[in-house]
């Protein structure tokens, strides 16, 4: 008994139907440089934590909520912006022996790759650049809130909490190694707010 003939149009028709969806390539979100500030402590001789702050950030998070291993993240950090309350404090931390602006005026912070921890938590691994040095940072990340907001024209807009800890030493800021700690610990506040596609 012959079988009906299969027609090669609808045998590929067959196959699109049955084949697995692409994914959707994450969306584009602008670091919100009023809403984004980074904190820093580290401790001083025994006596308490110094602490400052970097503002004013710059950078592009690609993101969906649905599938955290498709995120990517490029932030750039203009340590000029560094603020631990005093200007004469300030001006001191910018020089060679810290933070050496001049030679080196901004850090960079690159993922290269999002490990979930389930679905409003991550680590975010990637490459911290400064003072010209290149090390590997972990972010323990925390989405706060993923939604559309009146306050950016109903854009949809990104918020996280995220914390690291970094050794200075690692970065070439070894000086008075007895007074300062080596460990720096990160508090980060953030939003992003989704880039229009026309742009």
């Amino acid at each position: 008994m012959m079988r009906p003939s299969v027609s090669p149009r609808w045998l590929w028709l067959a196959l699109l139907l049955c084949a697995p969806p692409l994914a959707a390539a994450p969306a584009a979100y602008r670091i919100d440089p009023v809403h984004t500030r980074i904190l820093f402590r580290v401790g001083h001789n025994g006596f308490s934590s110094a602490m400052g702050t970097f503002s004013r950030p710059e950078g592009t998070l690609w993101f969906d909520s649905e599938d955290w291993t498709t995120a990517r993240l490029d932030v750039k950090i203009r340590l000029q912006t560094l603020d631990l309350g005093d200007a004469d404090f300030d001006a001191r931390i910018r020089r060679r022996a810290w933070l050496d602006i001049e030679t080196h005026p901004d850090a960079r912070f690159v993922s290269t790759s999002i490990e979930p921890v389930d679905r409003t938590h991550a680590r975010v691994h990637g490459t911290l650049t400064l003072r010209g040095t290149s090390e590997p940072v972990t972010l323990e990340v925390r989405l706060n809130r993923h939604a559309r907001t009146a306050y950016n024209s109903m854009r949809r807009t990104a918020g996280f909490s995220a914390s690291a800890t970094l050794s200075r030493a690692a970065f070439g800021m070894k000086a008075h190694p007895r007074a300062v700690d080596d460990a720096v610990h990160l508090m980060i506040e953030a939003e992003a707010i989704r880039i229009p596609k026309d742009e």
